[in-house]
């Protein structure tokens, strides 16, 4: 079996029609091996959401190829699924936070109801909500709901999770205990991550490779391996010389660049 999971090769995409259309990706390639993840970032306005729906299959490419396990992607794909930055308005307010996460499993086929309900109560302790299985997700705070969000993600067994800009409307010390949670059920599920981010330090602290935008029309400008130890720590990684460097390298790049608005 081969261990790449993600084949992105020169895709492009521009929004609009035909009389009036904005190129938003030029030419971007990059790939995801099994159990990667892969921190996304670049200027301002390049184009990261952009490219993360493309990559779901909820906008289709322009020119390229797209690759997800070996078949082209043209729409979403099983085993895809995305954990959006508005998770306020992703979860289901009508329904318990155990019913979000059960609604992940909706076109799974292959599974009882019993076992549905048995693998949403593992999501639900996993992602630390035991106890909140009932509450609805206008009832607890902004980290809990996303918390439901990531949940759901995992519930329709994804092996591919994208994740656009998950954590950017949560306090600075949740963010870092999400950062955490999401590289442990990363390593615990087995999941390729894609990770989209305006925060260069996360996208260093979680990557195994940051791949570096330029301003729009969007190219890789850079593909950087992360050679920085895991478990990460927030304060011993954060401390540590790699990814002192490493965080220097990409906020240079991304500061050498400037997208008109």
């Amino acid at each position: 079996m081969s261990t790449q999971l993600l084949s992105v090769q020169k895709i492009s995409k521009a929004l609009g029609d035909k009389k009036q259309s904005t190129q938003i990706i030029g030419s971007v390639s990059f790939d995801a091996q099994r159990g990667e993840f892969v921190s996304v970032v670049g200027p301002s306005g390049c184009g990261k959401t952009t490219l993360l729906m493309c990559l779901a299959g909820l906008y289709a490419v322009d020119s390229g190829d797209l690759v997800f396990d070996g078949k082209t992607v043209s729409g979403p794909s099983e085993g895809v699924s995305v954990v959006f930055q508005d998770y306020s308005r992703s979860l289901l307010p009508w329904k318990s936070n155990f019913e979000n996460v059960l609604f992940g499993m909706k076109r799974i086929n292959d599974m009882s109801p019993e076992a549905k309900r048995a693998w949403a109560g593992e999501l639900i302790v996993s992602v630390g909500l035991k106890g909140f299985e009932t509450s609805y997700p206008w009832q607890v705070s902004g980290g809990m709901q996303q918390r439901v969000a990531i949940a759901r993600g995992l519930a329709a067994r994804s092996r591919l999770l994208l994740l656009d800009e998950p954590l950017a409307a949560v306090d600075a010390q949740t963010r870092a205990e999400m950062q955490d949670l999401l590289l442990d059920l990363a390593k615990k599920y087995d999941q390729t991550c894609v990770l989209v981010t305006h925060d260069v330090d996360e996208a260093v602290y979680m990557a195994d490779r940051i791949v570096v935008l330029s301003k729009r029309p969007t190219t890789v400008v850079a593909d950087i391996a992360v050679a920085l130890p895991k478990p990460r720590e927030q304060l011993k990684t954060r401390e540590d010389r790699t990814y002192l460097d490493l965080r220097h390298e990409v906020i240079t790049l991304i500061r050498s660049m400037r997208v008109a608005h």
